[in-house]
């Protein structure tokens, strides 16, 4: 049987040609439901171009500005290509967003960094293009930058830099007091109650949040007072981390290292200034002997607490109550100015007869001049995981403060590593330079 013949032309005929003149289900009803929808939008937009409501909705506001309701035009003010656009001066109604730095090239608005309507819970948390459209290829008006000309992220790769306080080269640790963190991470150490085991959080203690932004004053009393809470912000203050307040001498010292002088009195001595530590000395041995004259004549005793006394005599019985003061607060001045003091001070004396000069304790309260760490997002970790030399550390001088790579381990940039965008350690805006809002919206304007 000879096999069958199969041309191309045979093939050709088995096609049927008119089959685009038929109607087939899918591509039908794709036709019409292409016409229906079409429609129904046209019908969407014309409604509401004649009843004035709006007809989509561009995402939810965030959590700040929720207030605002639908009143879109209370930030769209400015006309657009489109519809309308969010204007600088609707920003600074309520806001007054200081610049960068007087010398930058581009200062970008407020809504190019900012992004709303991403349902987001603070707009400060700017993405990390908003800085590195200038960080990555930093140029300035005048003059040379101050920082790293090419940053691109945090990550190792990115060209952050290695932080300022722990740099090559970096200055010692500016603080007086001699301490000694090795002696006082010790196992049963000497307390006021018996032995104890000495953590981080006993001397270094968190303060009440507050804004990152925004710098805190700096007074005096941080360093006496025991019950420091901190003041009020302003605009030109020292800039302080709220989150980890300054050691004090009263609320982490005193316990274990009592200014005691005598134990006739149940008060230690106060931790200021040496006049004011020898008037405070004077006033309780002179109320002291008027309320106990039949002590007038007894001989000071030599305190044994001080080595050179070993070899000293006491001096003849007081005559009086003036020379039993005096003799009683000699001994006092020499426990609290050559011991005690000088325990944690450098003590000098200008004059061999003179009080005894203190320096400043000059405790760092902040070391990151140019970025924001936050302690209290960072509890899950121990302290010496990050400050790796604390515990071996014996001098004042030695900067605790970790290295970026410590950093990095979490905030390496990956999909699964902590947030290490630029807004989480640094700001944009100088409040120093900021400026009182003198709004007059009102509620019932907003809520309309």
């Amino acid at each position: 049987m000879a096999g069958r013949t199969r041309t191309t032309k045979k093939l050709a005929q088995r096609i049927d040609r008119a089959y685009f003149k038929r109607s087939f289900p899918i591509p039908h009803w794709r036709r019409v439901l292409t016409v229906v929808f079409t429609a129904i939008g046209l019908v969407w937009l014309g409604w509401s171009l004649v009843s004035g409501k709006q007809a989509f909705n561009a995402g939810p506001l965030a959590h700040a500005h929720k207030i605002v309701g639908n009143d879109c035009q209370s930030c769209h003010k400015d006309e657009a290509t489109w519809g309308t656009k969010v204007s600088e001066t609707a920003c600074k109604t309520c806001h007054d967003g200081p610049v960068h730095q007087v010398k930058e090239t581009f200062t970008p608005e407020c809504a190019s960094c900012h992004v709303e309507h991403q349902n987001t819970f603070k707009l400060a948390a700017t993405s990390e293009a908003s800085c590195t459209q200038c960080h990555s290829d930093l140029k300035v008006k005048e003059g040379k930058p101050k920082f790293a000309l090419n940053i691109k992220s945090f990550a190792p790769e990115g060209g952050h830099p290695e932080f300022a306080a722990v740099r090559q080269g970096h200055a010692p640790d500016p603080g007086t007091v001699k301490l000694n963190h090795y002696v006082h991470l010790k196992k049963d150490l000497k307390g006021p109650k018996g032995p104890v085991q000495m953590v981080c959080s006993d001397c270094h203690e968190q303060l009440v949040p507050a804004p990152r932004d925004a710098p805190l004053v700096q007074t005096a009393s941080m360093s006496m007072d025991p019950a420091f809470v901190p003041p009020a912000m302003t605009s030109k203050s020292k800039s302080l981390s709220p989150e980890m307040g300054p050691v004090n001498f009263e609320r982490h010292c005193m316990s274990c290292h009592p200014l005691e002088f005598d134990t006739r009195f149940k008060d230690p001595a106060p931790h200021k200034d040496a006049k004011i530590v020898q008037a405070y000395v004077i006033d309780q041995y002179t109320k002291y002997i008027a309320q106990h004259p039949g002590e007038v004549h007894e001989r000071v005793q030599l305190n044994s607490a001080l080595p050179d006394n070993l070899n000293r005599v006491a001096p003849p019985a007081p005559n009086n109550a003036s020379e039993w003061v005096a003799q009683r607060v000699e001994e006092a001045d020499r426990l609290l100015f050559q011991k005690d003091c000088k325990e944690c001070h450098q003590v000098t004396y200008p004059a061999p007869t003179s009080l005894p000069d203190v320096p400043k304790a000059n405790i760092a309260t902040k070391w990151m001049n140019n970025a924001w760490f936050d302690h209290k997002a960072h509890l899950l970790v121990d302290c010496t995981e990050c400050h790796t030399e604390t515990r071996k550390s014996q001098k004042t001088e030695d900067v605790l403060l970790p290295g970026i790579a410590t950093c990095q381990k979490c905030h390496s940039g990956g999909k699964d590593a902590a947030v290490s965008q630029c807004y989480e350690c640094h700001v944009y805006h100088d409040w120093s330079k900021a400026k009182p809002i003198k709004s007059t919206t009102t509620i019932s304007e907003v809520l309309k």
